[in-house]
């Protein structure tokens, strides 16, 4: 017996429990599109699995429903997959261990993937029930949205009939989504020359953060370890001949990263200065970020004296310096809609190994997530990356661009379903833009005259290992949607 086995609706817990135990982060999709793709065949429903593992799968109008226009319920199968540091589950092999703690479903030690699989779980619950009355429905479960919406990108959706979308992927009950930001994917890269030298080996960690959404958090302006860490080596740079060994933060661009850790040789005199410069970073940045992300820490941990490779001194301030200069968080504020954030950017991703002495230089990565209402802003703020990383004489790629998504002002669907929710709930939805990404402005240039909505069920801190999800939320959209489904236009 599951561990959701005993929540309402059971049909959308088991599956949502079922997905859990497929392991499903962001490339590593093959499990979860068989599976689905076997859900369909099973039941006997038309489906398409493509050769990027997308699934498509058609049930028919229910008797009575046929002249109903069609509707296709969309979402994707990845997740964004982290972990804690202290956790044993390996997420690229094992399944999650959901658990229940009052009205919230969370998975232990590792995010929940609740972003997205609680779409996966309405869609096979609706196309798996016959109590449901329903219109023709067109499911579209896409892959890698998480890490640039490849899925969406690549999918072949020429065969569908209908041309109203739900999309479900949406984190906050009684909002409907009506246009996102766009946005793109930048890779730094810093070659820096390495040298073969002995001194005395130390770890600096420094996290303890909240992290969260780049999309739907950014305009908290919680710390970012990655950011914060290049300013502690620009400070030490200054002051030490300080020697990058290692540097790592960060788990996925659009994760505003929680901890970054770097290793470093100085020499044996030089530890005691790098402890007192480590320390009063952390006291500033705690006060800084004091009402805004308060468990802030910088670790210190002398390691043994060694010959190691690393990056000279010059090119460790260099790379310092790059770090420190480099934009990052929200740049503008929406002129025409108070609250929303227009262009932002995340360092959500660090990576430097440990070089090795073969005549070629170290490569540092630096990875963004770029993301505007504005298409013109998104380009500038996209060029303005590449410029800084030149400037330190490094280059930069530019990939996964997606379109933003465009308010209609003339949506039948949107009337339908604002007119279900006032006479359900006696009070209407909000209706609003976010800045987060969706897949429904590269889905709508492959639909012609695409109408969307996205919707979902209330779940907080996704993409982090706090994440929840709302049982009572997850039910009250549930029930909505079969209400939704099952009211024919015009009644």
């Amino acid at each position: 017996m599951g561990v959701l086995s005993k929540l309402e609706p059971k049909s959308v817990f088991h599956y949502f429990e079922e997905i859990t135990r497929i392991p499903h982060g962001s490339g590593n999709v093959e499990q979860i599109s068989d599976y689905l793709a076997d859900f369909a065949r099973k039941r006997g429903l038309f489906y398409v699995q493509d050769q990027w593992k997308n699934v498509i799968i058609v049930k028919e109008a229910a008797p009575g429903y046929e002249k109903e226009p069609p509707v296709i319920l969309q979402g994707h199968m990845d997740m964004v997959a982290v972990k804690k540091p202290d956790c044993d589950i390996d997420m690229k092999t094992e399944g999650l261990r959901v658990a229940v703690r009052g009205d919230e479903i969370y998975a232990e030690g590792t995010s929940l993937g609740g972003d997205d699989g609680i779409a996966v779980a309405y869609i096979l619950a609706l196309l798996d029930s016959d109590a449901v009355k329903h219109p023709k429905l067109e499911a579209v479960i896409t892959v890698d949205e998480e890490v640039g919406m490849d899925g969406a990108r690549a999918i072949d959706l020429s065969m569908l009939t209908g041309s109203r979308m739900i999309n479900l992927d949406s984190e906050d009950e009684g909002i409907f989504l009506t246009s996102c930001a766009g946005g793109a994917r930048v890779d730094c890269r810093l070659q820096l020359a390495v040298e073969e030298k002995s001194g005395t080996l130390v770890e600096i960690t420094l996290g303890g953060l909240q992290g969260g959404h780049s999309g739907g958090e950014i305009h908290r302006e919680r710390g970012n370890s990655n950011c914060l860490m290049g300013r502690l080596l620009w400070a030490l740079a200054k002051k030490l001949q300080v020697r990058l060994c290692e540097l790592t933060g960060g788990l996925a661009d659009n994760a505003i990263p929680r901890e970054t850790r770097a290793a470093v040789l100085v020499e044996q005199g030089d530890v005691r200065l790098l402890r007192e410069i480590a320390g009063m970073a952390e006291t500033q940045v705690k006060a800084e970020l004091s009402s805004k992300d308060p468990g802030l820490f910088i670790r210190v941990e002398e390691k043994e004296r060694r010959q190691a490779v690393c990056v000279t001194p010059e090119d460790t301030r260099r790379s310092a310096a790059f770090l420190w200069a480099l934009p990052n968080g929200v740049q503008a504020m929406s002129a025409d809609m108070p609250g929303l954030v227009e262009t932002s950017l995340n360092l959500g991703l660090l990576n430097l190994k440990e070089p090795l002495l073969r005549g070629e230089s170290a490569e540092l990565r630096a990875g963004f997530s770029v993301r505007s209402s504005v298409e013109s802003a998104k380009r500038a703020l996209v060029e303005k990356l590449v410029a800084v990383t030149e400037l330190a004489g490094g280059e930069a790629d530019v990939s996964g661009d997606y379109p933003g998504w465009k308010y209609r002002k003339d949506s039948p669907l949107r009337e339908k379903m604002t007119a279900v929710y006032e006479k359900r709930y006696g009070r209407p939805p909000r209706v609003e833009a976010i800045h987060a990404g969706l897949e429904c402005g590269i889905l709508g240039s492959k639909i012609q005259d695409l109408d969307c909505v996205s919707m979902g069920p209330q779940m907080h801190d996704i993409h982090t290992t706090e994440e929840t999800l709302s049982i009572s939320s997850a039910r009250r959209v549930w029930e909505y949607l079969v209400e939704l489904l099952e009211t024919k236009d015009g009644v």
